[in-house]
């Protein structure tokens, strides 16, 4: 395994991150097709075993079982400082927002129950999960800056914002004296581009990390058309990101797996190899131990440039799908509510 510096912290974490979605109760959450405790500790357990040291769920993965299950994974079989534990917040609820819970006050409550969940003393990277148009930006980062100041989280990211957003968040943070977001997790891989537009060269202009998810589209730039994996069957969200766009994406997918022959490796390597070479630290999902296997190897392959080009040529221009599509829609009808920064409360 290798490691790189996350942005402007001080962390470092294995080229490759753990993404933490398929595991959980399948009972207790949204998502029949995650994996029951054991194995999901087991799957942790090897990619530790394997050199990976970063770590990322959220509290929204199947009503916070997936937090309880990495939590345990990693008291039991790691050292804490020597692993980077990525967790996520929700916006503020409506009923929340009805019984006057600030911004501030709902990021307070909101880590405490993940430390609960983890077991932890602290998470070294909080991650602010989607946009809250319902909350001023202001609480949102005075919220976060107290509890990086408490000692219960290390860092902060953001996750599923446009370019502008994280400009805007941080360059108030600067002026506020807050802490700022020091990385960025969005919707890329080798058939949906659009943060390349701006977010990518934000990033690479101020050393913002970029720790994208959905690296291997959902399972679909790690096998052929036609096999089916049971997220693949089972998750309508999964299904609905790339539905509009299966024809255009099919030469790109067609590509992975012809390469992959040429190298004599698994589509996923190739499709993660390609991805590696435009981001920090790749969030990748597993649920069989193959895939920490697939996810480790390609850490390690080299692609020429010839190669690069070759699976990049067929691509374009996707439109906004999933949460992003939904931000956008957000920003249109509450143009007065993202442009408010001051403390005022809504």
């Amino acid at each position: 395994m290798k490691y790189s510096k996350l942005g402007n912290s001080n962390l470092k974490v294995s080229r490759v991150c753990m993404g933490c979605m398929g595991f959980g109760d399948p009972t207790n959450g949204m998502h029949t097709w995650t994996l029951p405790e054991s194995e999901s500790i087991e799957i942790i357990t090897n990619g530790l075993d394997n050199g990976i040291n970063f770590f990322d769920t959220a509290i929204g993965y199947q009503n916070g079982t997936s937090e309880q299950y990495l939590g345990k994974a990693i008291r039991e079989n790691a050292s804490r400082n020597e692993v980077i534990i990525a967790t996520k917040f929700l916006p503020r609820t409506e009923e929340e927002i009805r019984n006057n819970v600030s911004g501030q006050q709902h990021i307070h409550d909101f880590v405490e129950k993940s430390l609960s969940n983890l077991g932890l003393d602290y998470i070294d990277l909080y991650i602010y999960h989607m946009w809250d148009y319902n909350t001023p930006l202001y609480d949102i980062l005075e919220g976060l800056n107290e509890i990086v100041e408490e000692g219960k989280v290390k860092y902060i990211g953001i996750s599923n914002c446009f370019a502008w957003q994280l400009a805007k968040a941080n360059a108030l943070a600067e002026s506020e004296g807050f802490s700022k977001f020091v990385s960025v997790q969005g919707h890329y891989n080798l058939i949906f581009r659009e943060e390349e537009r701006e977010m990518i060269p934000l990033c690479s202009a101020d050393n913002i990390a970029t720790t994208p998810y959905s690296s291997l589209a959902s399972g679909r730039l790690s096998r052929m058309p036609g096999e089916q994996s049971k997220r693949l069957k089972e998750d309508f969200y999964a299904k609905l990101k790339y539905q509009s766009s299966e024809a255009q994406d099919l030469e790109i997918i067609k590509r992975v797996n012809e390469l992959s022959l040429n190298y004599d490796v698994s589509m996923s390597e190739i499709s993660l190899a390609w991805l590696l070479t435009k981001v920090t630290s790749p969030i990748v999902g597993a649920t069989k131990l193959h895939h920490v296997e697939s996810a480790v190897n390609s850490v390690d392959l080299k692609l020429s440039n010839d190669d690069v080009n070759y699976l990049q040529e067929p691509y374009v221009a996707h439109d906004l799908v999933g949460v992003m599509a939904d931000n956008q829609a957000s920003a249109s009808d509450n143009d007065k509510v993202w442009q408010k920064t001051t403390k005022d409360k809504i």
